[in-house]
């Protein structure tokens, strides 16, 4: 993790910029220009005027403090993952985080700025909130990896709320819980990343789970929340679902039959150790429950699908899109795409205007729907081109890259930042690296272990440093361009 730091004091602000990215300058911004006017003439001074001596005079009010942003101390667990990376040439990028409000030379807001204003809120102590991130894509987070050192690195650095969005069950019979209730059975999986298109809607989770019998039942151990969420689909002859804490009935959904997404809330008594939700008869359909803290902090819902990508999630119900992303307001929302449209570009079943369109309407549904957040999308890893024969050398995908470069292209487009993972864990060959070293599963497509966390530290990491390098909004900003004249790598000093 990067320990560089931004500070402010005095009147006076230091940049350290790496070379690869140019040079920052300082621009003063939220000030109007007023025209001058003459005085209105003035016969005499009311007599409740008293003239004050030069030392009496009101002083202008002081400018406000800018935050000071340092990278939290990284954990045991993260000096040591990084050390893995640097071990296989995974040595990190920075994110491409592009102006959406330039101010003459300068900019007021980058496409992060909202999210980066939210870690100033939590590392100053000032959050009245949590901090959400919700996080979408295909197989390579769908196990709750690689995101989850992004949970974990950000929790500890600036304080965790809780779990977030829950699935009812697993997407598939095998995989852990830790982001899913406990269940005996009795829920069949429905996700976007289907071959077929499902019957039902879906919510933002991009998964729904369908009771099989009456009184199916998942129970979730709570951690102290005081309320929670059911997020559940409203389908014909589906019946009703409870939510229950012992005997004791918390909520209980009243269904029509409307098909629409709906939201019951419930409130958790103190102490309250478990949480039961209960199909009362076969065909409910749930879509997600929701458990977390009042409290400031770190949440990452992880809403990553299998086979997903960008055409899938069109997949998604407007309607519960908008309701349900307004109920989690997030600060981030970030997209881990590419890996099945290189996949699938390989296979031509699709080209990459259809790429490029698929990717840009999705980008712009999940901002309208939640127009306070960030957005951040994560570019494919390395990959190889499908051999029966695994004693021959590897082939990159022939499409990687210009998917790379084409979600690049559409992400600036549409005012989002792009990480790079491909350059980042060390561009081509780099997957190979990872399978000498036992991190790549056999099919050559989902890394493993420890090589998951090295992922997901990447991205961690390039958040951080970029959080850290770009001065608040509020206050002074990056050039657009290069100051003349100075060398790549020094260091700019911005005026008062």
């Amino acid at each position: 993790m990067t320990h560089s730091e931004v500070g402010w004091g005095g009147r006076r602000a230091v940049f350290h910029v790496l070379a690869c990215c140019g040079l920052l300058a300082a621009c003063e911004i939220g000030s109007e220009v007023r025209p001058l006017t003459a005085p209105e003439p003035v016969t005499a001074p009311p007599a409740a005027v008293v003239a004050r001596p030069p030392s009496e005079a009101p002083r202008p009010p002081e400018p406000e403090p800018v935050p000071r942003r340092v990278a939290p101390e990284p954990t045991e667990r993260t000096r040591s993952t990084q050390a893995l990376a640097v071990k296989l040439g995974a040595l990190g990028a920075k994110v491409d985080d592009p102006c959406v409000a330039p101010v003459g030379t300068g900019c007021a807001r980058t496409a992060l700025a909202s999210f980066f204003e939210s870690l100033d809120s939590l590392s100053a102590g000032t959050a009245s909130g949590p901090t959400v991130i919700e996080a979408l894509g295909n197989s390579l987070i769908a196990g709750d990896r690689i995101v989850d050192i992004l949970r974990d690195d950000l929790g500890a650095g600036f304080g965790a709320a809780g779990r977030g969005v829950l699935l009812v069950d697993r997407m598939a019979p095998y995989g852990g819980r830790g982001r899913t209730g406990y269940s005996k059975g009795g829920w069949e999986p429905r996700t976007l990343g289907e071959l077929r298109k499902p019957p039902h809607l879906f919510g933002v989770t991009g998964v729904y789970h369908v009771a099989t019998v009456a009184k199916a039942r998942s129970r979730f151990k709570l951690e102290g929340e005081p309320r929670g969420t059911l997020w559940w689909l409203d389908v014909p002859h589906g019946g009703a679902l409870t939510v229950l804490s012992g005997d004791t009935v918390l909520a209980r959904t009243e269904p029509t039959g409307s098909g629409e997404s709906k939201a019951t809330r419930f409130e958790l008594p103190a102490g309250t150790t478990s949480v039961d939700v209960v199909a009362e008869a076969k065909g409910a359909v749930v879509q997600g429950v929701v458990l977390q803290h009042a409290r400031p902090g770190i949440v990452l819902d992880m809403l990553g699908v299998p086979s997903a990508d960008a055409s899938l999630y069109s997949r998604l119900d407007d309607a519960a899109l908008r309701s349900q992303l307004a109920e989690r307001d997030p600060r981030l929302l970030v997209f881990f795409l590419g890996g099945n449209e290189s996949k699938r570009l390989e296979w031509k079943r699709t080209d990459l205007e259809t790429l490029r369109k698929d990717l840009g309407a999705l980008l712009r549904r999940a901002r309208a729907a939640a127009p306070g957040s960030a957005c951040l999308v994560v570019g494919p890893m390395d990959a190889v081109r499908d051999t029966k024969d695994r004693g021959k050398a590897f082939t990159q995908r022939p499409f990687l890259e210009a998917v790379v470069e084409a979600e690049r292209e559409v992400t600036q487009a549409e005012g989002c930042a792009f990480f790079n993972l491909y350059a980042a864990m060390g561009g081509k060959g780099a997957l190979s690296r990872f399978h000498q070293s036992g991190f790549m599963h056999e099919d050559l497509v989902h890394p493993r272990g420890r090589g998951l966390d090295v992922l997901g530290h990447l991205v961690t990491d390039a958040l951080l440093r970029a959080w850290v390098e770009t001065p608040p909004a509020s206050r002074r900003v990056a050039a657009l361009s290069p100051a003349a004249g100075s060398p790549p790598g020094s260091t700019v000093e911005a005026a008062p």
